[in-house]
């Protein structure tokens, strides 16, 4: 594994933008994985390394959370600055072309670079979230979503993660433990706390007005190979919603996940397996 940083450039300034990679550094094969709103890319540590033959993986830290910088002024945490973003460091990469494993607001970045002309993605895979977003699901992220909380410890922070993350499944003790190492850092005060700016809410609350979020025409000028990883137990991306995705836009190949809610979390091969048989399609 190897950690980088980029530059990049919003309506208010630069900012840097972290990101790690695994395998060989001069593969053209490059798959982005991109993580869902207050994760980090060390999400994808498990998926990247059973890829890492195959592909260039490279897992960013999307502004505003893990190692990369905060954003001055917190409206510009929208989806917009974020692709923007990603289309920076995929020039850095220098690559024509990326196959693209997004997860939850990961799978919504995907969606907006995947719609554009001329679009580098040639290949999708939209982790547990379409383009019609449940408002009850949001209304239940945005009561955590901000509030940084602070921890006495590590433990008690690894039991907040437990609680707010139970959807994603059953993990073992040292899954969770990577789960909330990544997504947490040392206080001022030598505590433990949250690695995201809590002013990623400030936009993501003004998105929450007891209303669906309809994102239908975005997806359906995508035109590469999908696939859609769905939780089955999901409160965020609907089995109706799913199944009209394999008939619309791209005409995704639908997976879902058994025992698992928002969102699968590609930590077993059981989950990488079909993901890693998609994107190897076709050579």
């Amino acid at each position: 594994m190897r950690e980088h940083t980029v530059q990049c450039i919003g309506p208010h300034g630069l900012h840097r933008m972290a990101y790690t990679e695994w395998g060989d550094a001069k593969n053209p094969r490059v798959l982005l994985c991109v993580h869902g709103l207050t994760r980090c890319g060390r999400d994808f540590d498990f998926l990247a390394q059973s890829l890492a033959d195959h592909y260039r993986v490279v897992c960013p830290d999307v502004v505003g959370r893990g190692q990369s910088e905060w954003l001055t002024v917190k409206d510009d945490y929208q989806i917009p600055q974020y692709v923007a973003d990603m289309v920076t460091l995929i020039a850095r990469l220098d690559v024509a072309s990326v196959h693209w494993l997004g997860t939850s607001m990961g799978g919504l970045i995907g969606m907006g670079l995947a719609a554009q002309l001329n679009t580098p993605i040639v290949r999708l895979v939209l982790n547990d979230v379409g383009p019609l977003i449940n408002a009850a699901s949001l209304k239940r992220i945005a009561q955590y979503v901000g509030q940084a909380p602070k921890f006495a410890s590590i433990d008690e922070a690894e039991s907040y993660v437990r609680a707010v993350s139970a959807s994603f499944g059953q993990f073992t003790d040292a899954q969770w433990r990577h789960l909330t190492l990544h997504i947490t850092r040392v206080a001022a005060d030598g505590g433990v706390e949250l690695a995201y700016d809590p002013g990623i809410a400030v936009p993501f609350s003004k998105s929450v007005d007891g209303k669906d979020i309809d994102l239908w025409p975005l997806y359906e000028a995508i035109h590469c190979p999908t696939l859609l990883v769905r939780g089955a137990e999901s409160d965020l991306l609907s089995h109706d919603t799913a199944l009209a995705m394999t008939r619309r836009g791209p005409r995704a190949t639908l997976l879902e996940i058994p025992g698992v809610g928002h969102a699968p979390m590609f930590m077993d091969d059981e989950q990488v397996a079909p993901v890693r048989d998609f994107l190897l399609r076709d050579g």
